[in-house]
């Protein structure tokens, strides 16, 4: 088995798409209500179920301490989602192995 990168093929959902199809629209919840269970901004929310912005370690436990979605369960999913983003930028991203000087 290699130890490189694992090709899949669709790209992972965005956390904030899960949070809201999954949570608020299976509670029947708005943005601006669950912002204020979440007691958080409604703007702030609405970016995150939107995929406009990333679902940070504060607003993860939120969501946990609310809706009883696990924290580390939606920061997998960020992380997933960052790492599929950045691949597909790879060749933006100009850097060369560094190799040590030979021992004198």
């Amino acid at each position: 088995m290699s130890d490189g990168p694992v090709k899949i093929g669709m790209a992972p959902p965005h956390p904030g798409i899960f949070v809201r199809e999954e949570v608020l629209d299976a509670l029947g919840l708005s943005v601006g209500r669950a912002a204020e269970v979440l007691g958080v901004r409604r703007a702030t929310l609405s970016d995150v179920v939107n995929g406009k912005a990333a679902l940070s370690a504060e607003m993860a436990l939120r969501i946990e301490k609310a809706f009883g979605v696990r924290m580390d369960t939606l920061l997998r999913m960020q992380a997933w989602y960052d790492s599929y983003a950045m691949r597909q930028r790879e060749e933006e991203i100009n850097v060369r192995r560094f190799v040590p000087p030979a021992p004198t």
